[in-house]
């Protein structure tokens, strides 16, 4: 989509306009601090703690008490010292100025790049917090708003994220190419600027000087780490480098290495960039590879619970899937004819997103919104389709809606408690892809009338929510053949505009 203005292209100009920029801030959200603020029962722990839920507010709250302070005095490395030295009135006052926006007009760019944060908040937190207990606030803090300077850029520019994505994550072109072409500036050297305007904690500036302008202790501790299978041999390597020695030890790197992982798990667990992460986090930790991958996987985990939504993409959803999956792929180009058929159905299927994503909500009952539900998840090439509705203490799973099945399908009735997949999938929205890789895995997990109906070793199973709670599973297919990549993604965005027509919805049903 392009932008009202062009992209500024020297880092001055960058920092210009990002630092005009403001946040918006999720309506509740700003309502619950708000209010948090004007009671004064409240303890600034208390306050602070309100306020992480949305990192745009403890951005703004920590970036103005630096700016308060001065150049020649300590900046505030936590939020709740930053509340103290601004006071609770002067918060408020600040509070109200950002902009409140209803959850589906701040742009995805930015929720997802903030649940990145989160999720690296979670690393930190689980990998280092307890061994560096005393330092928990700046661990906290830093491992979250080391990213800020990329919230304000996806405010100002969120189709830039979508663009970076395809371009490095899916088709592997060079980052710092793609940055110049996108950005003009080296992201890293931007992010750096505005951490040092922003009077950023001192951690987060010392990880940007490091990526930026010191990469060789980085590059000289990496290659130690990889020898992850030899700790003593580590260990002597080491202490013949006092200096890197003292520098890997330093508590700073905790944030580093959090939102390493968190960026690097984004697009693949075991991708060369992630594996380096984990190693490094190894070498820092002095533990065995499998040892940290069975803590981050834990940690992403319980952030997912914690943070993950429907519309937004949690690495931990591919803990589910086989080890060399891939969320994103490069797309080969399409033939003139393929071109054109495609089109014409592309067209039907975005006639069938705009309905479900009308503001105010377009069906005036269940069997209306799950109907075109139904068309659509047909429309983006899918040719048996089940949905099924979860009741309230998710014991039982009933047939909504079906296309091309047995018609024992319309009374179906699974009791969740029977599979492990449903199960965990009813606890928190989530994707399962199935194909001949991981059938045998899964399949013993899956209700037998389930398999009956589907008789496919290539299938997609997808929990959504309502409310905060799993409402509806879908299962769908393209009749057992196999489902390509850009079937898949269709599948996901096609389940996105599903999300946000029940959210639409619930609010109808309860206005």
């Amino acid at each position: 989509m392009p932008t009202a203005k062009p992209l500024p292209r020297t880092l001055e100009d960058w920092l210009e306009r990002l630092d005009k920029q403001l946040l918006p801030v999720p309506v509740e959200n700003h309502l619950t601090v708000c209010r948090a603020l004007s009671d004064s029962r409240r303890s600034l722990r208390e306050i602070a703690e309100l306020m992480q839920a949305s990192p745009a507010l403890a951005l703004c709250v920590l970036r103005e008490a630096n700016r308060q302070a001065g150049s020649f005095s300590a900046c505030a490395e936590s939020l709740e010292s930053a509340l103290s030295r601004l006071g609770l009135q002067r918060t408020l006052e600040l509070v109200q100025r950002q902009p409140a926006r209803p959850l589906e007009e701040i742009p995805l760019a930015l929720r997802q790049i903030q649940l990145i944060s989160q999720h690296a908040t979670q690393q930190a937190s689980g990998l280092f917090g307890g061994r560096l207990a005393r330092l928990w606030q700046e661990i906290h803090w830093g491992s979250l708003l080391f990213l800020a300077p990329i919230w304000s850029l996806l405010v100002a520019h969120p189709e830039l994220f979508e663009q970076w994505e395809q371009r490095v994550l899916a088709h592997a072109e060079p980052a710092a190419t793609v940055e110049q072409d996108l950005l003009g500036v080296p992201l890293l050297t931007l992010c750096l600027a505005l951490a040092e305007r922003w009077r950023l904690p001192d951690w987060v500036i010392q990880g940007y000087r490091l990526l930026v302008a010191d990469r060789r202790q980085l590059v000289k501790a990496l290659h130690i780490a990889r020898d992850n299978q030899h700790p003593l041999h580590q260990q002597q390597m080491l202490d013949a480098d006092i200096p890197l020695r003292r520098w890997l030890t330093q508590p700073a790197n905790s944030i580093l290495l959090a939102n390493g992982l968190a960026l690097s798990a984004h697009h693949a667990w075991n991708s060369p960039h992630s594996l380096r992460w984990q190693h490094l986090t190894g070498l820092y930790l002095q533990l065995p590879l499998s040892d940290v991958q069975q803590q981050i996987h834990q940690h992403a985990a319980q952030s997912a619970r914690q943070q993950a939504t429907a519309e937004l993409w949690h690495p931990a959803q591919a803990l589910l899937w086989p080890w060399d999956a891939r969320r994103l792929h490069s797309k080969p180009p399409a033939s003139p004819a393929t071109a054109t058929r495609t089109t014409t159905a592309d067209q039907g299927w975005r006639q069938h997103c705009a309905q479900l994503l009308a503001q105010p909500s377009a069906f005036h009952s269940l069997d209306q919104l799950t109907t075109s539900t139904t068309q659509a998840l047909q429309a983006c090439g899918l040719s048996r389709v089940l949905l099924l509705l979860a009741d309230r203490s998710h014991s039982r799973l009933q047939a909504q809606q079906q296309t091309g099945l047995d018609k024992s399908a319309n009374t179906l009735v699974i009791d969740p408690q029977q599979s492990q997949v449903l199960r965990r999938l009813l606890k928190a929205p989530a994707q399962l892809r199935l194909t001949p890789a991981n059938i045998a895995q899964f399949s013993a997990l899956l209700p037998g009338s389930l398999k009956a109906l589907f008789p496919s070793e290539h299938l997609l199973i997808r929990s959504l929510t309502s409310n905060e709670r799993v409402v509806m599973v879908i299962v769908a297919d393209q009749a057992g053949a196999v489902l390509s990549d850009a079937s898949v993604q269709a599948f996901g965005k096609t389940a996105q505009c599903i999300q946000r027509a029940l959210d639409s919805f619930a609010r109808r049903e309860r206005l």
